[in-house]
């Protein structure tokens, strides 16, 4: 079997429009077969989420749900894109190399609460943010090194970069991956929460990704140009394809969560995302509800240190609602709904320039 890529030499399959369509489908298909054999695996294994102890109350029915879903997921859209991109293309690389190491690490985590069937029993913080601060470095440098990415800084609706970040560029970019990663992980708390606004970030991303890397359209709407970038937006499109065959499986009720093998991956591709399309900024808006979740535990915690009072009645915010009576599936869809719009709005930007 030939590789799309290598197929290119046709003009059919030299567009990245069409190995993208190609990716998406074959992952999404990848994703719906494989899915719930592994759901029946997890089940034979007994690799079920242990539940917070905290949770509210109708978390606890959850607790024989398989999880570490994130592994199928990222497979097949790593399958889906090696036979799909250029592999001499260091952003695809570097792309899945995120994808990947984010996903190990996740991995690792889940495994160590599974095996000791406690939801502290994983990675501890400071081992989880060496790790990630390790990974953000090895898929960074390459690009700053090879200075096939540059370190200029852009603001949103702003055509022009304000200024070169040069060395500091690496630690920016490390913080943003990082964020991200993390901004995921804590949003993955009801059933289908952090797939679809996680579908929709990487659309938004990977079409910007697109038009940043095609020399036409950034000049056309006054874009960064990024030459090769573009071939990213193929591992977006497979990306998105798994996610879409997974959420078959995890909206709710959900039959397998993604753990964090899945929620740590997703926030780190979308941050290196946002990093190689120099939109760090927009991605404030683009992830909006990650955003939201996260800063509702940033004030939580904040505020019970310093004044010994609380802002929500639980953190991150989605638990807020649930104790307030609000029903899950209610909350999970209303927040799909703000994802949507923070990401339609995102993508109204590049024509505010």
């Amino acid at each position: 079997m030939y590789y799309l890529s290598e197929l290119s030499s046709y003009a059919f399959f030299s567009y990245i429009s069409v190995r993208g369509g190609f990716a998406f489908f074959i992952a999404l298909f990848l994703s719906l077969y494989l899915t719930p054999k592994f759901i029946a695996w997890a089940k034979r294994k007994d690799a079920s989420q242990p539940i917070y102890e905290y949770a509210p109350q109708n978390h606890q029915g959850k607790a024989k749900t398989p999880t570490m879903g994130g592994v199928v997921f990222i497979a097949c859209a790593v399958v889906a894109s090696l036979l799909c991109v250029h592999l001499d293309n260091l952003f695809a690389l570097m792309g899945l190399a995120c994808l990947v190491l984010f996903c190990l690490i996740g991995l690792v985590d889940d495994a160590g609460k599974i095996l000791k069937n406690n939801n502290h029993s994983g990675l501890s913080p400071k081992n989880k943010l060496l790790a990630q601060v390790i990974i953000s470095l090895i898929v960074l440098v390459p690009l700053y090194s090879t200075q096939i990415l540059n370190a200029q800084f852009y603001l949103p609706f702003y055509k022009h970069p304000l200024f070169d970040m040069q060395l500091f560029a690496l630690a920016f970019w490390t913080l943003v991956l990082i964020s991200s990663s993390n901004a995921v992980n804590l949003t993955d708390g009801l059933d289908g929460l952090a797939t679809v606004p996680s579908i929709f970030s990487i659309a938004t991303l990977g079409i910007l990704v697109y038009l940043i890397g095609n020399v036409i359209y950034s000049d056309y709407l006054l874009l960064p140009k990024i030459n090769g970038l573009g071939e990213v937006s193929i591992i977006c499109a497979a990306l998105i394809g798994a996610l879409m065959g997974f959420l078959w499986y995890n909206c709710y009720p959900a039959q397998i969560f993604m753990g964090d093998s899945g929620s740590l991956a997703l926030g780190g591709f979308i941050g290196f995302l946002a990093v190689v399309s120099k939109n760090e900024i927009l991605l404030l808006l683009i992830g909006f509800v990650f955003v939201l979740e996260t800063i509702s535990v940033i004030l939580q915690v904040g505020s019970f240190k310093i004044w010994g009072k609380r802002v929500f009645k639980m953190a991150p915010i989605h638990h807020h609602f649930e104790k307030l009576g609000w029903v899950e599936n209610k909350i999970i869809v209303r927040f799909w709904m703000i994802a949507l719009l923070s990401n339609l709005l995102a993508l109204a930007s590049l024509k505010l320039r």
